[in-house]
């Protein structure tokens, strides 16, 4: 069935916002579930986190008017917490029983041990058991992605028997992709897709039609190798392993793609230097504690640059033109090598840079800096030249402009292998690595040519 939900767009969004307010203002339930019954769940999810704390309450007061089982699913970490603390018992356990076990673990697996205990006591036994089977898998692991809902089949079955099974069950997952066939130990030995059934005569082996794509994973892999698989290999579902072979569950694309996703989140945020779970609801305090540490390290990183600047004052007192000048190379500098760094983070991430291709990387890194130094010199040492009236100043500024677009080059992508190769985050700190080179090596090289070739 088609979803006929409303998609909001940001005037919509708007006046929805405004609406839903002024009626759980009022105590007007009915109002608000009039106006977002047909909204989206991951619409109203947005609007709970955009909102202020006080506005929150008064809707998550109108309970179940507001909340259910999809949009809880959808609300962002950073207030699911708070979300769930304001929510009567019977409306929190409404919501979980509509939910798939995956679900219910990416809910249930980051909150205080107390808060995990009321959650699970909601939930129906069945669910409950599932969920903490999967809590007991490793952080960050396909057991904890998969889900348990999904579609087995004895690997001697037909197409009739299939079609026959699918529609005597009482229970099937809401959404599912694939039939898994099974041997008699409950071993994935492939899947059928339900196109492929419902388009085969019924006396067709399920063998007969089982995708070639057909692969597993063991619920001790960790997430992001599951996602790099789906992405790799284009799937849409794959069978869960345990250390015996046995069908435990099965992740679907969705969840792989969410993983990918915060995957390339994280890294964009540890590189600007402001945590992996950095949030626009995050408040002051919290804002605060992400920023502040790597604020500190930037400062005495900087240090740095101005120890290398102390040691050439004698040669900025001479010529004051060069202090002008610094800001122009270090900035240079500091651009190419966060272009660099960028792409190599990505490419680790996504696996496009291994130890294979790294010399050629490196190389082609080189090459690029060499030329964008050489472009660039050509243009600030003709500038240097003609604001300054000195040549040997333009000469001095295009060759130190050279050696720090190499430099800058050359960090963005040795600075992340090097810390992959050490088993760090290559996102976490090299951004800092790199600032701080290309400062110093920039500084470094423009004063002391200026100290060799001006004094």
């Amino acid at each position: 069935m088609a979803d006929t939900r409303i998609r909001t767009t940001p005037e919509l969004h708007s006046e929805l916002l405004e609406a839903a307010l002024d009626a759980a203002r009022a105590g007007d339930a009915a109002r608000v579930e009039a106006l977002l019954g047909p909204v989206h769940p991951a619409d109203i999810a947005d609007l709970l986190e955009q909102v202020s704390g006080s506005d929150r309450e008064a809707l998550l007061a109108m309970g179940s008017a507001v909340i259910d089982g999809e949009v809880l699913s959808e609300i962002s970490d950073a207030i699911r917490e708070e979300v769930l603390d304001a929510l009567p018992d019977h409306v929190v356990a409404d919501a979980l029983r509509e939910l798939d076990s995956d679900d219910l673990v990416d809910i249930v697996e980051d909150l205080e041990a107390e808060d995990q205990g009321r959650l699970l006591g909601a939930m129906l036994a069945a669910d409950r058991v599932a969920v903490e089977q999967a809590l007991a898998w490793p952080e960050y692991s396909a057991g904890r992605l998969m889900q348990r809902e999904l579609v087995v089949a004895p690997e001697h079955w037909t197409v009739g028997e299939a079609i026959d099974f699918l529609r005597g069950a009482e229970h099937l997952p809401d959404q599912f992709y694939h039939v898994i066939l099974v041997d008699p130990r409950m071993s994935p030995v492939g899947y059928v897709t339900l196109g492929r059934v419902l388009s085969s005569a019924r006396d067709v082996a399920l063998k007969a039609i089982a995708e070639d794509s057909f692969r597993t994973v063991a619920a001790t892999d960790a997430e992001a190798d599951v996602a790099y698989i789906f992405n790799q290999y284009h799937l849409i579902s794959c069978p869960v392993v345990d250390g015996s072979g046995r069908l435990v569950g099965v992740i679907t694309i969705d969840d792989a793609m969410n993983v990918l996703d915060e995957e390339h989140e994280e890294d964009m945020l540890r590189l600007a230097g402001v945590g992996d779970e950095a949030d626009v609801s995050d408040g002051p305090l919290e804002t605060v504690k992400r920023r502040l540490p790597w604020l500190v390290v930037n400062l005495f990183t900087a240090s740095l640059s101005a120890l290398v600047i102390s040691q050439f004052e004698a040669t900025i007192t001479q010529i004051v033109a060069l202090a002008a000048l610094m800001p122009i190379v270090a900035s240079t500098g500091g651009i190419a090598g966060t272009q660099s760094l960028a792409v190599a983070v990505r490419a680790l991430a996504t696996r496009d840079l291994t130890r294979a291709n790294a010399g050629r990387v490196v190389r082609r890194e080189l090459l690029a800096g060499v030329m964008n130094g050489v472009g660039l010199a050509l243009i600030l040492g003709a500038a240097g030249t003609l604001i300054f009236g000195d040549w040997q100043l333009g000469l001095v500024l295009g060759l130190a402009m050279i050696v720090n677009q190499i430099v800058a080059a050359m960090g963005g992508v040795l600075v992340p292998l090097t810390l992959e190769r050490m088993g760090l985050d290559p996102a976490l700190a090299s951004g800092t690595f790199v600032t701080t080179l290309t400062d110093v090596m920039g500084f470094f090289a423009f004063l002391g040519l200026a100290t060799m070739m001006l004094i």
